[in-house]
């Protein structure tokens, strides 16, 4: 049957106006709205990502073994060849070029601990030796000195200025696939307490983070550098949303330190401090929810100078907000020796401002075989101000031992904090001498990370 000639014109007529009509274009932007070009953060990016290079480093790790396979008679008389005694390891990480001009660049401590070989790349493809200027663990925080020029830095941005909200980008090495962006927010500020590392301050945020992300950069808007990507919170082993920064003044600071000293050179307070709870405010009729109060004052340390006292809420410190004990140890440990800082403090209710110098602190130490030869090889030392334990445990902390003494036998390990001998309890090193001295036994009572040991000497 033929198509009558009337409909076969409206369909033809129809087809026509179907193919003259413009085709739909799926899943893509127009390059401007209103005449005005969509916002991109590929500028920024093109200045901020060459100052981002990644780490890859190369190191010697012995390898544990049975004493008797170094023995030659052993090995030739049981036919057992000779076997290697390390194992090489790498890593990869990332780094931010702060100082172009003398190539010191910023990473985290753990990933330069222990490297033998450092190969930094850059954005472009090249490759550069870098040796350590200096680092700390307790922040981990590291220097680096990049050979070789044409280097691009990023500056540096006001960390206090930062506010939950804001815009940010992570730039780093994740997986070691290379250099990745991803961006974000800020999820939260002067985040404490987490036990990752000895200072904590960090900034947290929501741009994945992945493993290798540490020592990568995290910058602002206008590709400046506001924090230093460390850590995150994986339970499964990937990115989640909670990764956190180390501050860039804070970083500051310590770069500074380390590139003068080759170390931070953290001074003391001499204080022991605690949070202000309710009923602390309560009890002292305080008006504020926030601040540190001073639990004990050492005699002759810079507080006892100064003229701090027990039950004084510290509330700043050289105009920094104090929020806890926490945020009090980062304002300290970030202080130079000799440096000097005021405190604005309440007084049984009353403001107050004091002066004061931050002084040396040199740990009381003592030695095992000096006390008891049960404690042989074994060394331990106050438990100082500045460490993560101030305030929150009473012992001894057990600062080295030596592989196979008689202390290392009996089950010490480092940082063991002794809490009590001989149902005694230890605060000091001079009381472990006291305590511990002589005797036919030592019932050891201990903390290892978060647990309890009973260790029985004989």
């Amino acid at each position: 049957m033929t198509t009558p000639r009337p409909l076969r014109s409206a369909a033809l007529l129809a087809l026509s106006l179907i193919m003259a009509l413009p085709l739909p274009v799926f899943a893509a932007l127009p390059a401007s709205v209103d005449g005005q070009p969509l916002p991109t953060l590929a500028p920024m990016l093109e200045r901020a990502t060459p100052a981002v290079v990644n780490i890859a480093t190369e190191s010697r790790i012995a390898l544990r073994r049975n004493p008797l396979l170094d023995d030659p008679f052993f090995r030739h008389f049981f036919n057992i060849p000779d076997q290697p005694r390390e194992r090489n390891a790498q890593s990869v990480g990332s780094g931010v070029v702060v100082d172009a001009k003398r190539g010191y660049a910023i990473t985290n401590h753990h990933v330069i601990d222990g490297a033998d070989k450092i190969t930094v790349t850059l954005s472009n493809g090249r490759q550069l030796a870098a040796k350590v200027v200096g680092s700390d663990s307790e922040s981990d925080v590291a220097v680096i000195q990049i050979s070789g020029g044409n280097l691009s830095a990023l500056p540096l941005a006001d960390s206090e200025h930062l506010r939950v909200g804001d815009f940010v980008v992570a730039i780093g090495n994740p997986f070691g696939l290379g250099q990745t962006v991803t961006s974000g927010i800020v999820s939260a500020m002067g985040r404490t307490g987490l036990g990752i590392q000895g200072y904590e301050d960090f900034i947290q945020t929501d741009a994945s983070i992945n493993p290798g992300n540490s020592g990568g950069a995290l910058v602002n808007l206008r590709g400046e550098l506001v924090g230093i990507n460390t850590a995150i919170i994986a339970p499964g082993g990937g990115n989640v949303g909670i990764g956190f920064a180390i501050p860039s003044n804070m970083v500051s600071r310590l770069m500074n330190q380390i590139i003068a000293h080759g170390a931070v050179r953290r001074g003391q307070l001499g204080v022991s401090v605690q949070d202000l709870t309710p009923d602390l405010a309560q009890a002292f009729n305080i008006p504020t929810n926030q601040g540190a109060v001073i639990a004990q004052v050492s005699p002759r340390t810079a507080a006892a100078r100064a003229g701090l006292k027990e039950g004084d809420v510290v509330l700043r410190i050289n105009d920094r907000t104090i929020r806890n004990s926490s945020s009090l140890r980062n304002a300290i440990g970030l202080l130079e020796v000799g440096e000097a800082l005021r405190l604005e403090i309440l007084r049984e209710g009353k403001p107050l401002t004091l002066d004061a110098k931050i002084g040396e602190y040199v740990p009381a130490k003592a030695e095992g075989n000096e006390i008891n030869t049960r404690l042989a090889g074994a060394f331990f030392e106050d438990i100082g101000p500045n460490s993560p334990l101030s305030g929150k445990v009473q012992g001894v902390m057990v600062a080295k031992v030596d592989s196979g003494s008689p202390a290392a036998r009996a089950g010490l390990r480092p940082n063991d904090v002794i809490t009590s001998i001989n149902r005694q309890r230890v605060s000091s090193t001079d009381e472990l001498r006291q305590i511990a001295a002589g005797g036919d036994g030592l019932i050891i009572n201990l903390l290892r990370g978060r647990g309890e040991l009973l260790l029985v000497l004989r």
